[in-house]
């Protein structure tokens, strides 16, 4: 069994952050579960572009509100309940409305190893 805190993850080197986003990877490939396991923030007032080709994820948006805007298609609203999943590798942008800080729960296919943060066209890399 593994048993892991939010404030314990994010006082490890599992806190991953950027300027416009958190991670705090609790689950990970070493933990051969075979998908990964983010509480995710989400900064207000911000947008982060993001091209998942190598992974597929689903989100589950528990706080603050925002929306997915998908590359070439529609825009989405996110408030707390909103599930959206990313199932074709969308290319999309991701934004928190001022004063509304997402906090979100991600899940990844297949795992990422707690390294990778997006690349210029918003990647992570495929870690073996």
């Amino acid at each position: 069994m593994i048993v892991r805190t939010l404030e314990e993850c994010k006082n490890s080197e599992r806190r991953v952050a950027s300027e416009t986003w958190e991670s705090v990877r609790m689950l990970l490939k070493d933990d051969k579960m075979g998908f990964s396991f983010h509480i995710t923030t989400i900064f207000e007032n911000t947008e982060t572009h993001i091209h998942y080709q190598n992974h597929l994820e689903s989100v589950y948006c528990m706080s603050g509100e925002g929306e997915i805007e998908v590359v070439g298609g529609e825009t989405y609203p996110i408030k707390p309940g909103t599930l959206y999943i990313l199932d074709k590798h969308d290319e999309h942008y991701l934004r928190a409305y001022k004063d509304k800080e997402m906090i979100m729960a991600c899940v990844f296919n297949p795992p990422i190893t707690g390294a990778e943060t997006h690349d210029e066209n918003g990647v992570y890399p495929l870690i073996d």
